[in-house]
């Protein structure tokens, strides 16, 4: 008779706490996220003009024409910037495949920004991000890219450089991460002055 109580006190706190904790607190929380903020909830999503969404503000894409800032390098699927492969090279700091590539995408960063052979190349021009998606760029990466996307736009580099500084955020909370830029809020703005 005890053990017929207990058991049936038992299910009955499971069928509870499943109901409350699996069905009444996770709508509760969604619920007021939707309210607080969806933006955030529905995936920062950016949309044109017309409404259709282009982009989310949280997973970089590939910008390859010279008109526009290039983000960071993506190992995220075979050409990169694949959403559903998000993903490092997952390669240690002295594999040669990983030297190799770095020091590529160094030459080609200083080669399509006009600079010199020997020139220092931020950190995030040459190497790709733990998720590969990283939307960000660092300042100095933006900064290094202003002299080409004046000339292939025919802006003045001024006019470049203060849309990049208009687009620098600053650390979360004010003491996590670092400064950054977010590449296609960046062409975007871009888009909107040519």
């Amino acid at each position: 008779m005890e053990l017929a109580r207990q058991t049936r006190n038992a299910v009955l706190m499971i069928l509870m706490l499943t109901i409350l904790l699996g069905i009444v607190y996770p709508l509760a929380v969604t619920g007021l996220a939707q309210v607080l903020f969806p933006h955030q909830v529905n995936g920062s999503l950016i949309r044109d003009g017309s409404g259709k969404v282009i982009g989310s503000s949280l997973i970089g894409q590939r910008f390859t024409d010279p008109k526009y800032f290039h983000p960071r390098p993506s190992a995220a699927g075979q050409d990169g910037y694949d959403a559903g492969a998000s993903s490092g090279s997952n390669l240690g700091p002295t594999n040669e495949k990983l030297i190799r590539s770095v020091e590529e995408r160094a030459a080609a960063y200083r080669l399509e920004n006009g600079l010199a052979a020997d020139a220092p190349v931020p950190v995030d021009a040459a190497t790709a991000s733990g998720s590969g998606l990283d939307p960000h760029i660092t300042p100095a990466n933006a900064y290094l890219q202003v002299a080409r996307v004046a000339r292939e736009r025919g802006l003045p580099e001024s006019q470049v450089r203060a849309l990049v500084e208009r687009h620098i955020e600053g650390r979360t909370l004010w003491v996590l991460g670092e400064p950054r830029v977010n590449v296609l809020q960046l062409n975007l703005a871009l888009d909107g002055i040519y």
